[in-house]
């Protein structure tokens, strides 16, 4: 889990007249292009530029870029997804499993929704991809409004199931900070009906 990511909202129609084999490319040039401040510890990055308005990065606190926080999320979530009652344990599922969890069974589970790209077979690249739609993106959005509610049910548990002083996600805080940020990034996509990216860099 050595690999970095940057999460975006896409204007997905914009993204949908580029071509399909080129889409990852432009995706993957048009995320850092002309960024004028490196310097961005949390929160949204927005191009100024004509070219950079179908898009926009968002940046987690505390993570560096680093994949690693998302992983032990995903994980702080198996460890203490038994405790959770069933409304909110269905809501953090749905959300966790379209975004960074494989889900209770699965091996390797797939991030992006169809028809984004040509082939996923043929897909190079060197760490987890998620691609969301505006139509996913909003069942996303109710799961976390539903899921938010019930969060601070989970602190208690957590301490007791999940948390590992040391680690990235070392406690519930962390976890729910981590996950309000992606409730940040999928609430700005569906508030401007646009689709979201996890890029590998």
């Amino acid at each position: 889990m050595g690999m970095d990511i940057t999460v975006l909202v896409v204007d997905w129609g914009h993204l949908m007249e580029v071509a399909p084999d080129e889409r990852l490319e432009v995706l993957q040039e048009s995320a850092y292009a002309d960024d004028e401040d490196d310097e961005v510890d949390a929160g949204w990055v927005w191009s100024a530029g004509p070219d950079g308005s179908w898009l926009g990065r968002y940046e987690f606190g505390g993570t560096l870029g680093s994949y690693k926080p998302h992983f032990w999320a995903a994980q702080a979530w198996e460890d203490v997804r038994g405790t959770a009652g069933i409304a909110l344990r269905t809501a953090l599922d749905d959300f966790l499993s379209a975004l960074i969890w494989s889900g209770p069974e699965a091996d390797d589970a797939e991030h992006v929704d169809a028809g984004l790209f040509p082939s996923q077979d043929g897909l190079w690249r060197p760490g987890p991809l998620i691609a969301r739609g505006p139509t996913t993106v909003a069942r996303l959005n109710r799961c976390w409004q539903e899921a938010a509610r019930a969060l601070p049910q989970l602190r208690e548990p957590y301490a007791r199931s999940a948390e590992c002083p040391g680690r990235w996600i070392a406690d519930f805080d962390e976890f729910s900070a981590l996950l309000s940020g992606w409730a940040e990034a999928v609430g700005e996509a569906q508030r401007r009906q646009w689709g979201l990216i996890g890029l590998p860099i």
